[in-house]
């Protein structure tokens, strides 16, 4: 069996998982995440990406409210799941209790929040863009969450965006989304689109994590 019939024969969940492989391996190898991963940045190099995270959250976030509605779009807006409260903590504490006055989106992460408020006009894009970021927040996040943890002795917040409480076992809730994946009544046309949009959204994360990576000499642990 070829590879394309083998994709053709998954679930949409494989198939979505397959197909953006290569750009997801792209943004995790990243130069910035390289050196996060590596132990090798200060706190304020990792308070740099949770800056952006904050407004990417924010887009994000703001889409989900207003797909709430929505029969197909809202089956993937999960109260459980919401980053900004956890954000705002983190940042209160790796910026400063002022870090709204201090805070600004990066060129790339202003493209990102355009593109997703674009995308989210059709359900297909909306979760898109929620399935790129949350799910790999939930598996992936948790190792820079042991990182920071260990390496800035963060017990409470600083790290609480990486802290999915309220799902429940994380296995479990990943395949629940998996399944709503699975059964979105989407055409073949619209699978496409959403696995063509899921791309798009690892390529901003990726364009998100080179402009960080232009100040890593500012933001490199001398000690590491």
């Amino acid at each position: 069996m070829t590879v394309t019939a083998d994709l053709e024969a998954s679930p949409f969940s494989g198939q979505l998982r397959a197909s953006t492989r290569t750009v997801h391996d792209k943004a995790n190898h990243s130069t910035y995440m390289n050196a996060l991963l590596g132990g090798e940045l200060t706190l304020a190099g990792y308070a740099a990406l949770a800056t952006q995270y904050y407004f990417i959250y924010q887009a994000i976030e703001r889409a989900g409210d207003a797909m709430a509605d929505d029969p197909v779009g809202g089956q993937f807006v999960f109260e459980e799941l919401r980053r900004l409260p956890a954000l705002e903590r983190d940042l209160a504490r790796l910026v400063g209790p002022g870090w709204r006055t201090e805070i600004a989106p990066l060129a790339a992460t202003e493209a990102y929040t355009a593109r997703i408020a674009e995308a989210s006009r059709w359900s297909g894009g909306f979760v898109a863009h929620h399935y790129t970021r949350y799910l790999g927040d939930i598996a992936g996040g948790q190792i820079i969450r042991r990182l920071l943890e260990k390496k800035f002795d963060l017990a409470e917040a600083g790290t609480l965006f990486y802290r999915f409480d309220e799902i429940g076992s994380a296995p479990a809730f990943r395949d629940r989304y998996r399944a709503k994946l699975d059964e979105a009544p989407w055409s073949e046309d619209d699978r496409a689109r959403v696995i063509d949009e899921s791309v798009v959204a690892f390529e901003h994360n990726v364009a998100v994590f080179d402009e960080l990576a232009g100040d890593l000499a500012r933001y490199r642990d001398p000690a590491a």
